[in-house]
């Protein structure tokens, strides 16, 4: 049909699609680097008033698309923090890793009762028209939270498979980098990683899809920062767009 969204040609030979969710579906990174923000500086101060961490750089390099308990030891690692590990079990607090986590996905799950997390429309506008091409999609995440956004904001009905951070648990999966979480969410879908496209903003997690073989690696640069383009480049990213949506054409001529 005249003017109707085509996809852009590095996606004609996939077969199935793999979709990061916090970032890449949700905008909910934002929300999730202020928790992040709260918990680390509590424990920051604690240790003797290290500097704030950044909710740009620091959550972009150490924290995003990790799991919460990978993350929150990268980036104490990096300060030079070496806490116990403790457990994901841990009761919210700054005195082990785990505990650190806990603080976090408190105060993230606490922000989901004052505010909804938004979608970004043109992944949104890229999902749909997947589904009318009869591509199945996935959408995967370490927070285990990532089912309860979608539903949130209708758009479970446009995935074939969720493999979420409950998932990622129950399974065993190691966080990204490795690429467990996207060849699981593949597998679901009965689709070969060399002929799955993964869609990712994160450096961990672009990384995975090229650990992991994938067709195609789309990387998202939402930021303009330190961490864009170049740098989802060299991690592997295939295609670096701004915003999924330009994976689309207008479809006149097709």
């Amino acid at each position: 049909m005249t003017g109707a969204p085509s996809l852009a040609a590095c996606l004609h030979s996939m077969r199935a699609v793999v979709l990061d969710t916090d970032g890449v579906i949700t905008d909910s990174a934002r929300t999730h680097a202020a928790a992040w923000k709260s918990a680390f500086d509590a424990c920051l101060s604690a240790a003797g008033g290290q500097r704030p961490f950044d909710p740009v750089d620091d959550y972009l390099q150490y924290v995003d698309g990790r799991s919460r308990q990978d993350g929150a030891a990268a980036f104490l690692h990096s300060r030079g923090l070496e806490l116990p590990l403790g457990s994901p079990d841990d009761a919210p607090g700054t005195d082990t890793v785990g505990a650190v986590a806990a603080r976090k996905d408190e105060l993230f799950t606490a922000s989901l009762h004052h505010r909804a997390v938004a979608t970004w429309p043109g992944t949104v506008r890229l999902l749909r028209a997947l589904r009318d091409h009869g591509v199945p999609c996935a959408a995967v995440s370490a927070s285990r939270h990532a089912t309860e956004l979608l539903a949130a904001a209708d758009l479970l009905g446009l995935f074939q498979a969720v493999v979420d951070g409950n998932e990622v648990r129950r399974l065993h999966l190691p966080g990204k980098p490795d690429p467990a979480l996207f060849l699981e969410a593949a597998r679901r879908l009965g689709v070969p990683a060399e002929d799955t496209a993964v869609v990712e903003d994160a450096l961990a997690g672009v990384e995975a899809g090229r650990r992991g073989e994938f067709g195609l690696v789309v990387g998202v640069d939402r930021t303009a920062g330190p961490y864009s383009a170049t740098a989802l480049r060299r991690r592997g990213a295939d295609v670096v767009v701004s915003d999924p949506g330009e994976l689309l054409t207008s479809g006149e001529g097709e």
